[in-house]
């Protein structure tokens, strides 16, 4: 089955054919690190990842460049730097170092390239340079804007009229401007601010062409997929297409990405996540206490186009989702064979469509149905297919990649482990010496430590309760 995307730009599914299928490109806007990620902006990098393996699967590992940048000059980065009094290299590299930490914790793989900001200024300078003398852009009282009346594409993304928004604007925001869409390409930077020298004085970059001059310097343009989230269509995606065309003299948005990718919002319980209302969930907070692959499956749940509401049903869900499959891979622990490609396939077609992760999910239950039916009838090497299959088709979600026995003793520590076997060996042995007073006392013993023992035809198998 073709990979097929939809495409926001041509507001329509498309059939994914890359300008060259052995060098397959994507970037997707990754985070400004001033603070720990909330769960929103996992969303994305979940996202993307999945369609990052489906890549790799469909293309082969070496064939695609993934590109998730580091924002690591930024206000809010300024803002927190000034408060601590540190330098805002210290603030950018503890909270990039927590940001990929979480993302490993949700089996997000590395991307092949991470581009930071402050690494690039000669690129996003040159950049610039180039938009000016394309008559795109302007300087002004220290600042460089880009003049979006030069550019007659401008609004094709967000399917905004650029007459009308010029109409409706309110108020003039600064007076240097031509009008009020004019985006800032290069500022002044503030005492004490960090800053870099330019043609236009001292300063830094505005946000939209540091993404724009990474994406060129480090893959090349035009990219075959630019993701991100529904958030960042207006005004920062739009805004990144005219610069990107515009600095050589094109304009055609697709001279920049050749298909766009947004995934939906995320609310909180019905809310949007708020600082004012108090709702705002940290990613580090939240995988310090659910499973990483609970918060991914989660993420997955819905597709990744529609909205998805967070909630503690959901966490429920999705955790009761994964024992069941958990559970199928442990009773069959052992059992080898090849993965088979009749019962992959409709995993594979489900991400094929638009990354249809529900049906995707969907088609790794009937993995799971079909192991267990093999082991009810004793069918080792149908099993052991069966095993594989529902393994691989993991993998290609980044689901089901702990060890079933692990995943079920959750968070026991080593000696809590060692106890809880010695309980049980102890328990074997009072059963088969016909002492049940002895063996219901142990077992009510492992209760009270919050451990359900599970009695089975391959033996005794325990698990940590939710």
């Amino acid at each position: 089955m073709v990979l097929r995307l939809y495409d926001t730009l041509a507001r329509e599914k498309r059939d994914f054919v890359p300008r060259d299928p052995k060098r397959v490109t994507m970037y997707v806007c990754g985070p400004t690190v001033y603070d720990f990620a909330h769960i929103g902006n996992a969303r994305p990098a979940v996202v993307f990842d999945v369609l990052y393996r489906l890549l790799r699967h469909t293309f082969g590992e070496g064939a695609v460049i993934y590109a998730r940048n580091i924002t690591d000059v930024d206000d809010k980065i300024n803002a927190r730097a000034a408060s601590e009094g540190v330098p805002i290299g210290r603030i950018t590299a503890r909270y990039e170092a927590a940001y990929l930490e979480d993302m490993g914790k949700l089996g997000v793989l590395a991307p092949t390239l991470a581009p930071h900001v402050t690494d690039h200024m000669d690129a996003i300078i040159a950049q610039i340079g180039a938009i000016m003398e394309q008559g795109c852009a302007y300087a002004a009282e220290g600042h460089v804007l880009f003049d979006v009346s030069a550019y007659e594409n401008y609004g094709r993304l967000s399917r905004r009229n650029l007459d009308d928004m010029i109409a409706g604007a309110r108020v003039e925001v600064a007076p240097y401007k031509k009008n009020p869409h004019d985006f800032v390409l290069w500022k002044p930077s503030k005492a004490h601010e960090p800053s870099w020298p330019s043609p236009w004085g001292e300063g830094r970059p505005g946000w939209h062409i540091e993404c724009s001059a990474m994406i060129e310097e480090n893959l090349g343009l035009p990219i075959d997929i630019h993701g991100g989230g529904i958030d960042l269509v207006f005004p920062h995606h739009e805004n990144e297409i005219a610069q990107g065309v515009c600095a050589h003299g094109h304009s055609a948005p697709d001279a920049y990405a050749r298909y766009w990718m947004h995934n939906g919002f995320l609310t909180i319980e019905q809310d949007k996540m708020s600082k004012s209302v108090g709702n705002v969930l940290l990613l580090h907070d939240l995988v310090a206490q659910v499973p990483g692959e609970v918060v991914r499956w989660a993420l997955l749940s819905a597709h990744y186009r529609q909205p998805l509401d967070w909630s503690a049903g959901l966490i429920t869900q999705s955790k009761s989702a994964l024992d069941r499959l958990y559970g199928a891979l442990r009773r069959s622990a052992g059992m080898g064979g090849e993965a088979d490609p009749a019962l992959l396939a409709p995993v594979l077609e489900a991400a094929r469509d638009d990354l249809n992760t529900p049906g995707a999910m969907a088609g790794l239950f009937a993995m799971a149905s079909e192991l267990e039916r093999a082991l009810n009838a004793g069918d080792q090497a149908r099993a052991g297919v069966a095993r594989a299959s529902l393994c691989a088709a993991g993998e290609l979600l980044g689901l089901l990649q702990d060890d079933p026995e692990t995943w079920f003793r959750g968070g026991a520590d080593e000696a809590l482990a060692e106890q809880v076997e010695a309980l049980i060996a102890a328990r074997k042995q009072a059963k088969l010496a016909r002492d049940f007073a002895e063996a219901d006392r142990i077992r009510d013993e492992l209760t009270s430590m919050n451990i359900e023992v599970m009695d089975g035809p391959q033996g005794t198998t325990w698990r940590i309760r939710d």
